[in-house]
């Protein structure tokens, strides 16, 4: 089931230090550790994202975004208005005046069907307007028969569940998966079937 939660501004904190170089980002209940911004890493973590914007290389993978400073590499605020394919593993469903957007480590994405992309956009309204939607990712247990990493996990899971909701016309990161009441339940056991397939082809044991 789809847990909706209004929530006050007071109640909303972008990010606390931890003391050991990263941030506990618990607005709208998103409850992740990042990297602070400005921490500078002497490597990139496995598998970024690439992406070039207006001149400017940065490295995006797990919700942070990286920039070439030397021979190490800065955490930075991605600029707006830079697209990518997809979105950080652990994310929150915002919604402001019925749009949805999709947030972490303090940046909101929108997606652009133009682009086949998320944008990176400006925080879209005052937080107290918000609703948000955290999916429900206890119906299916996959468990990576290939050994594969925290990060590979977290890639296919996302990618399977994108496969899937565009398949199927059923998205549980909306208000009853974006469907009429009267389909819900029946898209949803559509959804999952898909999900299960996509993910069984990538390797996984699902329950």
């Amino acid at each position: 089931m789809l847990l909706v939660l209004i929530l006050a501004a007071a109640a909303l904190s972008p990010a606390l230090a931890d003391g050991r170089g990263r941030t506990f980002d618990n607005r709208y209940a998103h409850n992740q550790y990042y990297p602070a911004r400005g921490y500078r890493a002497p490597a990139l973590p496995p598998h970024p994202y690439p992406v070039h914007y207006h001149g400017s290389a940065f490295y995006y993978t797990g919700g942070v975004w990286y920039r070439p400073a030397g021979p190490r590499f800065v955490v930075v605020a991605p600029p707006i208005g830079v697209a990518v394919p997809i979105l950080p593993p652990y994310f929150t469903t915002v919604w402001f005046a019925g749009v949805p957007y999709y947030y972490a480590n303090n940046v909101y994405y929108r997606w652009a069907p133009s682009q086949s992309s998320y944008i990176v956009t400006d925080p879209p309204g005052a937080p107290d307007s918000a609703t948000t939607t955290q999916p429900d990712q206890g119906d299916i247990y996959a468990y990576p028969a290939r050994g594969q990493s925290t990060d590979t996990q977290a890639r296919d899971r996302y990618e399977c569940h994108r496969w899937a909701a565009d398949q199927t016309g059923f998205d549980p990161t909306q208000p009853l998966g974006g469907v009429a009441a009267s389909q819900s339940t029946a898209r949803r056991a559509d959804y999952q079937r898909a999900e299960t397939a996509c993910l069984e082809a990538r390797g996984y044991t699902v329950r």
